[in-house]
């Protein structure tokens, strides 16, 4: 993927920086960087502390922007590289009270955001190529976007970005109604929408691909029961029916993820990846400092 395609959308970057400063800085600022020196500047490094996968660069560059635009940052790897211990990621380099305001921000973004894209990482890893890890709709509230993008920094694949994005019947929404009524509604309603149904028996799957439905998400099945539903989807398939898109999801963990993929499965989800994933160390060693006399 192209490393702009990594990136979240600029404006939701400003926005989430925006607020983690005013979170930080309201209402006098850092009153300890107030005690410095006028006219003290140094260079400092961002270094990985353990190995992952690096996200969150345009959260970090944001920060130091809107803190002090004198700073400047060299960022030597972008979001989607390969962490290993002591990796510089950046250098920075300006006033040092301008670089201790924004240190704690920019790796916040950093730990958390490279912390996603570890974790799935290891998922994609586990996966083989067989099949596509993606994510699901369980992300902090505010950092969706940001979070997506760590996401396909780790090599994985993003599902809808929000309920608008397209159809998902899931079982609350069939009270009422059959899988087929319900495929007929959204396609009468968004002819132009994707279509999923959840789909917690091989009946209602069968429902589901029989009422055309372009995705199932097969929800809490082992293994055996998703090569099942792999076997009968591709059956009914070669005799006409249209072959949706098959996504496992529900207690998917990474000690399992191998012999899902192996059942043939075409996409794995895990909330997990989102909301789970441990942060990743990146610290930010201060270097020489020069004072204004020097």
């Amino acid at each position: 993927m192209r490393p702009e395609l990594l990136e979240p959308p600029a404006g939701d970057v400003r926005a989430a920086v925006e607020r983690a400063l005013a979170e930080d800085l309201t209402p006098l600022g850092d009153l300890t960087a107030a005690i410095l020196p006028p006219g003290v500047t140094t260079v400092a490094q961002f270094t990985a502390r353990e190995a992952g996968r690096l996200a969150g660069i345009p959260c970090a560059a944001e920060t130091f922007a809107q803190v002090d635009p004198s700073v400047q940052v060299q960022w030597l790897l972008r979001d989607g590289a390969i962490l290993e211990p002591g990796d510089v990621i950046g250098i920075a380099s300006g006033p040092l009270a301008s670089i201790l305001v924004a240190e704690r921000t920019a790796l916040n973004f950093m730990g958390h955001l490279s912390g996603i894209a570890t974790s799935v990482s290891l998922f994609v890893a586990e996966a083989r190529g067989k099949a596509r890890i993606w994510d699901t709709r369980k992300t902090t509230p505010g950092l969706r976007s940001l979070e997506k993008a760590a996401v396909r920094a780790g090599g994985g694949h993003n599902h809808r970005g929000n309920l608008s994005d397209w159809v998902m019947i899931k079982d609350n929404h069939l009270t009422g109604m059959s899988v087929a009524q319900a495929v007929e509604a959204a396609r009468d309603r968004w002819p132009a929408r994707t279509v999923q149904v959840e789909c917690d028996t091989l009946d209602q799957m069968i429902e589901a691909i029989k009422a055309g439905a372009d995705l199932l998400l097969l929800d809490n099945m082992t293994p055996d029961q998703i090569r099942e539903c792999v076997t009968i989807t591709d059956t009914m398939a070669a005799a006409g029916a249209k072959r949706p898109l098959l996504e496992a999801s529900g207690g998917i963990k990474l000690e399992t993820v191998a012999v899902y993929a192996d059942a043939g499965i075409d996409l794995m989800s895990s909330g997990a990846l989102t909301n789970s994933a441990p942060v990743l160390d990146i610290g930010l060693d201060i270097g020489s400092v020069v004072t204004a006399d020097h």
